[in-house]
């Protein structure tokens, strides 16, 4: 079934295009990602489809039975109205229902609640209100009688997106998914949790967002917007950087035989006489298709980053039993670490456990309640923040930049001038004389990261900087950190761009304590579902005694216990039978073990295939370890 029919879609802000004449068609259960460069037009193009905006020209069909749904990056409330009234504001006997429990368990009038009680069952409201009570739970979101005009940029954003699924919930059969970066301002587990929830709805789907991962779990094909073009790549995102490289060589080629063909065409142009036969009239015509194409330029200039880093010295940063506290919120407990030259660490962690106030703890903004950081002098820090662009008052672009510096040193000699650098972020000179207030939210990004770069730091903090960003922003920032020589503190809910650039991870798990894990954090979370397996795993080994696998992780507060030995007992039949199962199966997991390692070693594996056999891996040596212990300790009693 079509649900949407698209034909010649232009459009245009002043003089500059955004699309020009893309033709394209939606249908039943696909499930689609939109990219682009920042400011190409992705969620104009939404809007256009949800009917919000309108094309300069083109037809955009919807058939009559699907119903439209759109989650946007700015989302818009009832300011006055409470949070559950924002949630529930839709003119449905079901909403209402369930509108009028959720208010009435906020109040806790007996009266109402067994009135709205009563009204759930009236309407079989319960099913459906298990499902909200998910979404909510899982997004973090509580106090629904707060007023929306209260609630902070992250909280909007989550309670626009739970309004968006609770409302797919309630619509007719055949439901269009529109959502524009639904990841933005969402933790890790929230992501993942988005992931499944998309995965198993039956949603037709257009997706707008950064997070590769993300594209890759809940879409199947992806289409590019560039040079006022639509292009589709039916796959993951690597089939399509492939397809793309592949169609960009091609066209190339095309361009360079146009060229060629120009050439002579024009000296033949130059040689003719004034009046044309119908022939010579035939070939001149052709000539100016040949020359469109000829002079056909393929604009595939990325963001360029090069930067002279201030030299580090020998001592980076050392913190000794730090501590800090807010009122009963412990952020940090005795936090011991010492830094050293070229660490790219990844922070992990639920939203409010203090990872902010880490980090300006560290850069000496915010003091410890007692301990000491000790920063050394040659420290230089880049502090990227959530806050976005700073500015007191409206400028523009170069006017800014110039507040900081006139001239930006090169590591490979040399200097730059504001103008100059501004170009190397893809700040045209027109664009140079913006102001900042009508920059799009990826152009403040750049900018932001930009200034800070000017001051050549060697210690980087980077708080979310893959919000906003386009993708091919994001491709080039990763490789300028993959080769930067300085100390990198990473804080992403971008899981592909955090498994690409870091270590080990600081795993901040509350009340103070932060683990240190020696990995990236798609091997962290393989580690977290085994160990959520383990019980059922090791039960399969012996159902008398449940015990705890050993893990290999620094613990930066380690908790330490001491448990009882208990006196020596003769072993029953079930633990004999049990010895004599362990000693037949260990040697063949050992064989499975090795045989996996192997294979994992091999360089012309693909990712999905490396996060199986990872996984496997993962898995088998919670089982190996756990049987290991399980032998030591029968073979005690034996």
């Amino acid at each position: 079934m079509h649900y949407v029919s698209v034909e010649g879609l232009t459009k245009s802000y002043g003089i500059t295009p955004l699309f020009k004449c893309i033709s394209f068609n939606i249908n039943e259960g696909d499930r689609i990602a939109l990219i682009a460069r920042n400011g190409v037009g992705k969620s104009t193009l939404l809007r256009i489809l949800s009917g919000k905006e309108h094309p300069d020209a083109g037809t955009c069909k919807i058939h009559k039975d699907v119903h439209l749904v759109m989650f946007e990056q700015e989302p818009q409330f009832i300011e006055t109205a409470t949070v559950t009234q924002n949630l529930f504001n839709q003119d449905h006997p079901t909403m209402k229902a369930i509108s009028n429990y959720e208010m009435a368990m906020e109040t806790e009038d007996e009266d109402l609640i067994t009135n709205s009680i009563m009204e759930m069952e009236e309407n079989n409201a319960w099913d459906f209100e298990s499902k909200v009570k998910t979404i909510l739970t899982q997004l973090n979101i509580h106090h629904l009688e707060q007023p929306v005009s209260k609630l902070s940029g992250g909280q909007r954003k989550r309670v626009s997106l739970a309004k968006t699924l609770i409302q797919i919930g309630f619509e007719p059969k055949h439901v269009l998914l529109l959502m524009d970066e639904p990841t933005n301002h969402l933790d890790l587990n929230m992501i993942e949790w988005l992931e499944n929830y998309l995965e198993q709805e039956k949603v037709t789907l257009l997706l707008v967002s950064h997070d590769r991962y993300f594209l890759e779990a809940v879409t199947d094909e992806i289409w590019e917007l560039e040079r006022e073009k639509l292009y589709s790549y039916k796959g993951d995102y690597e089939n399509y950087l492939e397809k793309k490289a592949a169609r960009i060589e091609s066209e190339l080629a095309s361009i360079d035989k146009a060229k060629n063909t120009f050439r002579k065409e024009l000296e033949w142009m130059r040689k003719q006489p004034k009046a044309r036969t119908t022939k010579s009239k035939s070939r001149q015509d052709n000539f100016y298709e040949v020359e469109v194409k000829a002079k056909q330029k393929i604009d595939d200039t990325n963001l360029q980053l090069d930067m002279k880093m201030t030299r580090l010295g020998g001592k980076i940063i050392e913190a000794k039993k730090v501590y800090k506290s807010y009122g009963d919120l412990v952020v940090l407990k005795g936090f011991d670490y010492t830094f050293s030259k070229g660490e790219r660490i990844g922070i992990v962690g639920k939203n409010g456990v203090g990872k902010s106030t880490f980090l300006q703890i560290l850069q000496g903004i915010t003091q410890p309640d007692s301990g000491k950081i000790n920063v050394g002098e040659t420290i230089v820090f880049g502090h990227f923040s959530q806050e976005g662009l700073q500015y007191k008052k409206d400028m523009r672009v170069i006017e800014y930049l110039k507040t900081f510096a006139e001239q930006f040193p090169l590591a490979s000699g040399g200097s730059l001038s504001a103008a100059q650098f501004l170009e190397l972020f893809l700040f045209i000179p027109d664009k140079q004389y913006t102001y900042l207030s009508a920059l799009s939210g990826g152009e403040k990004k750049r900018l932001q990261l930009l200034t800070i770069l000017f001051k050549n730091p060697n210690f980087l903090i980077l708080d979310e900087p893959t919000n906003d960003l386009d993708l091919p922003t994001l491709a080039v920032l990763e490789q300028f950190l993959l080769d930067y020589a300085g100390c990198v503190l990473l804080v992403s809910h971008d899981r592909y761009f955090m498994d690409k650039l870091v270590d080990h991870l600081f795993i901040f798990e509350g009340d103070g304590v932060i683990r240190d894990y020696p990995g990236n954090y798609t091997q962290f979370r393989i580690l977290e579902k085994s160990k959520q397996n383990y019980a059922s795993v090791s039960s399969d080994i012996s159902s008398t005694k449940e015990f705890t696998p050993v893990v290999t992780e620094k613990i930066v507060e380690p908790a330490i216990s001491v448990t009882e030995k208990k006196p020596a007992e003769k072993m029953t039949y079930k633990e004999k039978l049990a010895l004599e199962t362990l000693n037949k199966e260990m040697p063949l997991m050992e064989a499975k073990k090795a045989a996996l390692t192997e294979k994992l070693n091999d360089s012309n594996l693909k990712y999905d295939e490396i996060l199986s056999i990872s996984e496997e891996l993962a898995t088998l040596n919670q089982t190996l370890e756990a049987a290991e212990l399980k032998w030591l300790e029968l073979s005690e009693k034996q």
